[in-house]
């Protein structure tokens, strides 16, 4: 049996279209599949209605990892542009600045809220919970409980759609380890009393307080639509709207044989040393013929869905951020982004603004089958009550759903994810996984691309030297630094695990 490439990718993702690009680098041949019949880059797509781009989920290009900054300059090496980063919370009618400015919280929330919050802290420090497991218990761990009601829990229970008391620890470690209330206070202090400043080189920044980052001036999607041109100029192959069906692995010959679907029902066929996989897990051991040992285990594995109501309107009302969390319960939204404060080139006409809606659902549940109209009216009525604009200039606006958006930190992910792990591992050599959904791991894109990176230099190398697993268990990597590029000066190397 002959193979028609080197290596399969399952996925035209940040993950499998940089595992492509360095394998053509590398001289290696890729096929690569993809669900959506159009767009390149999953959840790091642009999307373009009427000249109007968007981002989906909102995509903020920073990393320790000198190598990654590199590739993106490679890819993409004269569009970038530095924004400034600038996030608010509405919470309770008011706006609070993230990174908290120290003097604003106490002013909104009062003297006597303030006063509670510090002793609620306070508690928490002299008695924290031993080995917390859950979110809502790490988190009153760092802050206290009365900061957890206030600025976690209603945003936190919108984005996953359950309760923080059944959400895994390991996603506040994972994302907001390393700020706590003591450094976020004297980051605000630091802020109002000396006015904001980049931080000097090695000097340690809390990932959550960065201050700029790097972004392609017509979105994220610009980089991803390069890279697949440079795959395919190195003779890559991307076959866009195509479904993996089965995927199946020679004893004898060590070959797999993928094949896929695509939208008129038609299959076809490739044969590959490797298969390098960021779709997600549940879709990926499905295929697998036979069925793994490991199959229930990946099926019970969640993922939170999600949609954006793009909302086209004449506004004076100019305001700076990149977007807004929005914790009031009396509203579905959970985030409001403001294109223009991405790129000025994301909204073409001057005196519009295109603010984007972020709603956190399920797959089939009420908000994800809503018609578009009534998600419209919708955005159109909470858009109103938290007043950034008015819902009568709004002239035009458009829906945007993206499945599978978040893997789901439950309290059995882990449990499932290992198993998987070992299943894999045992029986499936030459099956790589990378990327978010791929590992079941919320992962950013560099974190992405790295998995990527390192699973290339797997393949080259002919065995495991780096452990892709790695990436980002130090929650302090994942948004460090006080400028996109982190100016290489703390890069992160990529080294090889060290032999028994």
């Amino acid at each position: 049996m002959q193979s028609d490439c080197d290596v399969f990718v399952i996925g035209a993702g940040p993950a499998g279209l940089t595992a492509a690009y360095q394998l053509g680098k590398a001289g290696r041949s890729t096929i690569i599949i993809e669900q959506d019949p159009v767009h390149v880059g999953g959840i790091s797509r642009t999307a373009n209605y009427k000249g109007y781009l968007f981002d989906i989920g909102g995509h903020r290009f920073f990393s320790k990892s000198k190598e990654v900054v590199d590739l993106w300059d490679e890819i993409l090496p004269q569009d970038f542009i530095e924004r400034p980063r600038l996030s608010r919370i509405f919470y309770d009618d008011k706006f609070y600045s993230y990174p908290l400015n120290g003097f604003e919280a106490l002013r909104n929330l009062g003297l006597i809220e303030s006063a509670m919050c510090m002793l609620s802290y306070g508690y928490a420090k002299l008695r924290p919970i031993h080995d917390p497991k859950t979110f809502h218990e790490w988190v009153r761990n760092q802050f206290g409980e009365r900061l957890f009601s206030i600025f976690f829990k209603t945003y936190t229970e919108k984005v996953w759609g359950m309760s923080c008391d059944d959400i895994s620890a390991d996603w506040a470690a994972q994302r907001i380890k390393g700020l706590n209330l003591g450094s976020a206070v004297l980051n605000a202090l630091s802020r109002s009393l000396r006015g904001s400043r980049k931080a000097q080189p090695g000097a340690p920044v809390i990932k959550t307080l960065i201050e700029s980052f790097r972004y392609p001036r017509k979105g994220p999607g610009m980089l991803w639509e390069e890279c697949a041109r440079k795959v395919a100029a190195m003779g890559g192959q991307i076959h866009m709207g195509q479904r993996l069906q089965s995927l199946v692995r020679n004893e004898v010959t060590g070959l797999w044989t993928a094949t896929a679907v695509n939208v008129q029902g038609q299959t076809t066929s490739w044969n590959a040393r490797d298969v390098i996989s960021s779709a997600p897990i549940t879709e990926l051991m499905s295929s697998l013929k036979p069925a793994p040992i490991s199959l229930l285990h990946a099926r019970s594995l969640k993922y939170r869905d999600f949609l954006t109501v793009a909302l086209i309107a004449r506004s004076d009302r100019s305001f700076p951020d990149n977007w807004v969390y929005i914790h009031d319960p009396a509203v579905k939204v959970g985030r409001v982004q403001n294109f223009r404060s991405w790129s000025p080139e994301l909204v073409p006409d001057e005196g519009m603004t295109c603010l984007g809606l972020e709603y956190f659902c399920f797959e089939g549940d009420g908000l994800w089958s809503s018609p578009d109209a009534e998600l419209i009216e919708l955005a159109k009525r909470e858009i109103d009550h938290i007043g950034l604009i008015r819902s009568e200039d709004v002239v035009d606006a458009c829906v945007v759903r993206q499945a599978k958006a978040y893997p789901v930190y439950d309290d059995v992910y882990r449990q499932n994810v290992d198993t998987v792990r070992r299943d894999l591992t045992l029986h499936y050599p030459g099956l790589h996984l990378v990327g978010r959904n791929g590992m079941h791991k919320y992962n950013n894109q560099d974190h992405a691309m790295m998995t990527a990176m390192l699973t290339v230099r797997n393949i080259l190398a002919g065995e495991n030297l780096y452990d892709i697993w790695g990436v980002n268990e130090d929650a302090e990597y994942h948004e460090a630094g006080s400028s996109g590029e982190i100016e290489a000066l703390k890069s992160e190397r990529m080294v090889p695990r060290k032999r028994a």
